[in-house]
């Protein structure tokens, strides 16, 4: 794949080139829209593919940390426009970036590591997130990246709404709101071709039903959460938008690193020690950050940026994370579910503790010389404990295109 002259993630700006000079070769099939603003006035921007009536929605850059997304969007587009059959009665549309605000502040266009990742690391805090928010917003707070995509759900009401997402260390994972049977075969022979691990216990998803290997259901509302303390629910997010036209949403995750640790299906031999001990490092590692940061809260008087607002949402999160890891484990624990624990237990303080870094490098604090060293160990720390190994672009490109189509493939006929 020849995105750009190098192998890296594109930037916002970059997609949008792409994407215009491309509409212009083809405005016969192509149309390239503004459809909403950004809090600090980015346009959003939406590509649409195709006459049809019945729509897929494509969205991609929901979380700014989350980069392949934007190479996949560009690579399904070529190929929609290229493929008349994957166009012959489906018209396809894609949201360029959904935070470009947050886009612009995450800097790791090619990452050589989970260091060079993590130094210039960032996501929001939940109430900005654009697909979060409403599930910790009311109606009349959400911020215009919201209310731009839920516009776009209203206006083209697909059958399929498609969010690309992705992770720094792990496996590939599919999350769906309503059941796609026969998603997960070509999904785990996507995965097994291109070495990708299949997340077989990922945490995000603990006690929701299992459609297949790596393809998950988010329970129906009224279901208890996981976990508790979180104040984000799947469930009030955009994801559930596309319901009320019949349609449904799949969430592809695809990792930037592989570990093969992550598709272990064997029983943990005791998985309430593990998740104690688990806790217990969580709690140990965020009074670390909440040391550098108390100590540097003085000498940042006014400091109320992004980087600053996430990080402290972030350390926020722990105490009752650590307790809903201490109640009793779901049923039939698997190694690979302790291990995604594990796994966010060590991206948590680590994500706030870049982002501190990046705050306090900014500031020229004499704090930051210490807590880089503290990025640096708990980033190499992470890469060996999960035996970290690169995906080539193309191949995690390649994989989130592939389960994009099998989606809306077997989606078909699925609407209510």
């Amino acid at each position: 794949m020849s995105l750009l002259s190098e192998p890296r993630y594109p930037s916002v700006p970059e997609l949008v080139l792409a994407v215009r000079e491309l509409a212009a070769r083809r405005p016969d099939l192509c149309a390239l829209e503004e459809v909403g603003v950004s809090r600090a006035g980015r346009p959003l921007h939406l590509l649409s593919v195709g006459h049809a009536r019945r729509a897929v929605l494509v969205v991609a850059g929901a979380h700014a940390n989350e980069p392949t997304g934007g190479a996949t969007l560009l690579a399904l587009v070529r190929r929609v426009v290229g493929e008349r059959r994957l166009r012959a009665d489906t018209s396809w549309h894609f949201l360029l970036c959904a935070d470009p605000d947050g886009a612009s502040l995450h800097v790791s266009p090619a990452p050589r590591s989970l260091l060079d990742y993590h130094l210039g690391f960032f996501r929001p805090a939940g109430p900005e997130q654009p697909e979060w928010s409403p599930s910790v917003l009311p109606p009349d707070r959400l911020p215009p990246e919201t209310r731009a995509l839920t516009g776009v759900v209203d206006a083209l009401r697909p059958y399929l709404q498609v969010s690309l997402h992705g992770t720094d260390l792990g496996g590939s994972w599919v999350q769906l709101t309503r059941d796609v049977p026969g998603l997960a075969e070509p999904f785990g022979k996507s995965a097994a071709e291109l070495r990708i691990p299949v997340e077989t216990g990922a945490c995000d998803a603990a006690g929701w039903p299992v459609s297949g290997p790596g393809v998950r259901v988010m329970p129906p509302p009224g279901a208890d959460p996981a976990y508790p303390s979180l104040p984000d629910d799947a469930r009030h997010s955009t994801w559930y938008h596309a319901h009320r036209y019949g349609g449904l949403t799949a969430v592809v995750e695809v990792p930037m690193w592989a570990s093969d640790l992550v598709d272990d299906p064997a029983p943990h031999p005791a998985p309430a020690a593990a998740t104690r001990r688990l806790a217990a490092r969580l709690l140990r590692d965020a009074r670390e950050v909440e040391t550098v940061l108390a100590d540097a809260l003085p000498r940042l008087e006014g400091a109320d940026g992004p980087l600053l607002r996430a990080a402290k949402w972030g350390l926020g999160l722990v105490p009752g994370l650590a307790a809903d890891w201490v109640r009793t484990p779901p049923a039939d624990t698997t190694m690979a579910y302790v291990g995604s624990v594990d796994a966010f237990g060590r991206r948590l303080p680590l994500r706030a503790a870049a982002m501190l870094l990046r705050v306090l490098r900014e500031t020229g604090d004499p704090a930051a010389p210490g807590l880089e060293r503290l990025v640096a160990s708990w980033s190499e720390a992470f890469a060996v404990r999960f035996r970290a190994r690169w995906v080539p672009l193309d191949h995690q490109v390649e994989h989130q295109s592939r389960t994009v189509l099998a989606t809306a493939h077997h989606a078909r006929g699925l609407t209510i």
